[in-house]
């Protein structure tokens, strides 16, 4: 029999630039200490940990979470790429659902380097071969340019071509992320900045795409604790939010064949998980209110909308000039700011997500709450590949 989920705590430290943070180990273990105190627990009683990273050594985890203490539990190292977070997030769900445990940590933390992502084994085969083949026939112009700003940007370019949006479009949502953001405290980045500065920064991608559309390299950890209902009642936590029900897909054949960028981005994958999402709980993509999606690019926010169904294909540009995007529209997308202004730490993105959605459906997020909220959705992508959906609700 599966047990009701609920997230009892979270926690988060401010994301920061490469080299104004402390080390994993450290943005690691403050993380899990504040998601503690924010249930009111003691570590003792936690039975397993899920740590997501992506740029570290073997057991990273550990070395963390031993900062806060030894308690000889099982430790799992998660590594999906950029959806490590959210996996450490649906194997904790997964573990306490079963019954198999009645408390799972769920962690997230990178330290990471300034630049563009990049491989560092350079002497065995490429993680995403496939879709670097499909993306080099379908997007030879693409070739040579740096992986994320190809397969991302190149999706962008192919919604652009096939639907007519503009570039103008991308900055308007990387514009609304920074006045999202403005009322994060967490945040990376809190300027505001309008669209027209968005077009005015440094071209990228000539016709695609500005600088400011990119999310940057960011340091940062998060973490959640997951408990069952016995356990909260137990030990008088909180059980304001729960997890009504959660998805991962991966790719496809459809990803790679026939060629399109579109698909190589995993909007297959988020569209899988959101409808099987949607059908467990017994929801549509028309009761959700609030929502933190992947936006590493402004470009896949926009093919985010219409994966998740929020709007039909083709219909995202509409989306975002009708103001649907933001609040006093229909989805108050990335009220934290997102990817493109709170900052993308690999492996905390996926939890700093609960973290935002968490306090939303508490009521605690001070001037970035949404109103009125009996659900929360959160989407969170890694290529190579994994897509992560879960809908939260009121417990």
């Amino acid at each position: 029999m599966s047990q009701k989920t609920y997230v009892a705590g979270v926690g988060m430290i401010p994301f920061a630039k490469p080299g104004a943070s402390g080390s994993y180990i450290e943005m690691g273990a403050e993380a899990v200490r504040l998601a503690l105190k924010d249930a009111g627990l003691n570590f003792d009683l936690v039975q397993q940990a899920y740590a997501g990273y992506v740029y570290g050594d073997s057991t990273c985890g550990q070395s963390a979470l031993y900062e806060v203490g030894m308690s000889g539990i099982p430790v799992i190292n998660v590594n999906n790429n950029c959806a490590s977070g959210s996996t450490a997030l649906f194997l904790a769900r997964q573990a306490v659902e079963s019954g198999a445990v009645d408390c799972a940590l769920a962690f997230g933390f990178e330290q990471m380097q300034p630049g563009a992502l990049k491989n560092f084994w350079t002497d065995r085969p490429t993680t995403m071969a496939k879709g670097f083949e499909a993306a080099a026939e379908t997007f030879p112009e693409g070739v040579g340019m740096p992986g994320a700003l190809m397969f991302f940007g190149g999706a962008g370019k192919e919604h652009m071509q096939k639907y007519g949006t503009r570039m103008e479009t991308f900055a308007a949502i990387r514009a609304k992320a920074s006045r999202h953001a403005a009322n994060n405290p967490l945040s990376v980045f809190r300027k505001v900045v309008t669209t027209e500065d968005v077009m005015a920064d440094q071209v990228v991608w000539e016709g695609v795409m500005t600088r400011l559309m990119a999310c940057p390299p960011t340091c940062g950890g998060a973490a959640a604790i997951i408990v069952s209902e016995r356990f909260a009642k137990k030990h008088g936590l909180r059980t304001d939010v729960t997890i009504l029900a959660q998805a991962m897909a991966t790719d496809k054949p459809r990803a790679f064949d026939p060629p399109s960028m579109i698909n190589i981005v995993g909007v297959g994958m988020t569209h899988d998980a959101a409808y099987e999402v949607y059908e467990k709980a017994g929801v549509g993509p028309e009761d959700i209110r609030v929502c933190e999606l992947h936006d590493c690019f402004a470009h896949n926010e926009l093919l985010t909308y219409e994966g998740l169904g929020f709007c039909k294909v083709g219909e995202g540009e509409k989306f975002v000039m009708d103001g649907d995007n933001t609040y006093g529209g229909q989805v108050v997308v990335n009220p934290s700011g997102g990817l493109l202004s709170k900052g993308h730490p690999l492996g905390a993105t996926g939890l700093a997500q609960c973290y935002e959605l968490t306090h939303q459906l508490r009521g605690s997020a001070d001037k970035r709450q949404v109103q009125g909220l009996q659900h929360a959705l959160q989407h969170n992508l890694g290529l190579g590949g994994a897509g992560v959906v879960t809908l939260y609700g009121r417990g």
